[in-house]
């Protein structure tokens, strides 16, 4: 019976042992691929990169070169339509008149050719194009505002996944620490158990540590891969290569009052002032609908030739017309009307929108806010864990070579180790990206 669990065991530690060992082999080939790139990052230079050539804001400008043409179209208001008309006609039959004594007369040539040029031009139309160029200003300043905004929102989630990188790739370090002194414990227990000293209890469960600490570190390659790519794709980079960040941190915010926060943000943010700019553009319309049916006095002016001017009906005799016109709408059909309230609901609905972006900001920095202040009280909690989980790992290390405690004991003082460590690496990471958060929502530019 004892033979065969004796048997037993054996098989089981060489199962543990080839586990462990394509373990390692993986992790070397995967670490060999995340070290091929050692130039590092800065979150600056990342940023910048991105805000220069994301699809996003590329389009946010475009739409400034539509409102300048569309500015350039409503400025034509301002300007003379000119045009040329040539003509020709044949006509028949012919009109005769015959007075007696004096003969027959033609009334108009068999041929008739006319070529003039035209020229009309708006003298006064109760300011409607220059409101018309106003709107379209006030419509190119709400897309200008919204480039800011897309670089801003761009640029938090740059900050996302440059701390996401700078947390995994600290955490497979300490991974490497905790999988290096696992080793080291494993040669130890394995030393023991050949002078009879120790058991094959220990050194299996060593070797199951070790395999489980090492498939978390696979995870955590993996999981810096994805996140690489995820980083290519946002700088529209070559998938090929492994970007490796910088392990930097934000300097601490100071915060005098929470009610200064939100009123800089709300001062700020450009949901906000896009939002005042959306309002004026309405109010421009409303007043652009209540011109519709005001009066239009028009100049125009014609000059060209033609014949058929008596006496000789067949020679071109230059000619003019010269004249004002007044257009009055009186009726129509009460579309002024409804389209005055539609203006004005429009008004009222951005003042409602306005006031939801303003409670939506309120609640971003109230949250970014407490969430800083959360996390920082964790840097400092998980600091004093981390202190004392060294100090019981030492004292762990002691009492396991007095024989003192089992090596089980001590693994688990060398996880906690590890653990502390990653938590600490953690908060950290949120108490960063929690500035940052609290930046964008205050309106802080980012980039």
């Amino acid at each position: 019976m004892n033979n065969t669990i004796n048997n037993r065991s054996i098989i089981s530690a060489i199962i543990l042992f080839f586990i462990v060992n394509n373990i390692f082999v993986g992790q070397f080939s995967i670490d060999t691929k995340v070290s091929q790139n050692s130039d590092s990052l800065s979150l600056k230079d990342i940023i910048k990169q991105v805000i220069t050539s994301h699809p996003s804001v590329k389009a946010a400008e475009e739409a400034i070169n539509n409102a300048n043409a569309r500015i350039g179209l409503a400025k034509t208001g301002l300007y003379p339509v000119a045009d040329m008309t040539a003509n020709y006609a044949n006509l028949g039959p012919v009109t005769k008149l015959t007075i007696p004594d004096l003969g027959t007369f033609q009334l108009y040539p068999v041929n008739d050719y006319s070529a003039s040029i035209n020229i009309q031009q708006i003298v006064y139309d109760f300011s409607r194009t220059r409101k018309n160029i106003e709107f379209e200003n006030k419509n190119k300043a709400i897309g200008e505002q919204t480039i800011e905004g897309v670089k801003q929102k761009l640029s938090l989630l740059t900050v996302n996944y440059f701390y996401t990188l700078v947390y995994l790739q600290a955490a497979i370090k300490i991974k490497d620490e905790q999988l290096a002194a696992l080793s080291e414990h494993l040669r130890y227990v394995e030393k023991m158990m050949a002078t009879g000293s120790g058991t094959e209890y220990q050194v299996i469960s060593t070797q199951v540590k070790l395999s489980t600490a090492g498939s978390q570190k696979v995870d955590l390659i993996a999981a810096l891969t994805t996140q690489q790519a995820f980083l290519h794709i946002l700088l529209g980079s070559d998938q090929t290569t492994n970007p490796v960040v910088k392990n930097e941190f934000p300097v601490k915010l100071s915060i005098t009052s929470p009610d200064s926060i939100l009123c800089f943000a709300l001062q700020n943010r450009d949901e906000v002032l896009i939002d005042r700019q959306k309002t004026s553009v309405a109010e421009l319309k409303f007043g652009i609908v209540k011109l519709q049916n005001k009066p239009i006095l028009s100049f125009m002016a014609t000059g060209g030739a033609k014949n058929g001017y008596i006496p000789d009906l067949n020679k071109l005799t230059p000619n003019y017309v010269l004249g004002l016109g007044l257009r009055i709408p009186f009726f129509d059909g009460m579309k002024n009307k409804y389209n005055l309230l539609q203006a004005q609901s429009a008004i009222t609905s951005l003042l409602y929108e306005s006031e939801l972006t303003k409670r939506n900001i309120s609640d971003e920095v109230y949250e970014a806010e407490a969430s800083m202040f959360a996390t920082e009280k964790k840097i400092g909690q998980f600091e004093l864990q981390l202190e004392q989980a060294l100090k019981a790992f030492s004292l762990a290390e002691t009492s396991f070579k007095s024989g003192a405690i089992t090596n089980l004991d001590l693994l688990d003082a060398n996880t906690a180790v590890s653990e502390t460590k990653l938590m600490l690496l953690k908060a950290r990471i949120d108490y960063a990206v929690s500035i940052y958060k609290l930046k964008a929502a205050m309106g802080e530019r980012l980039y």
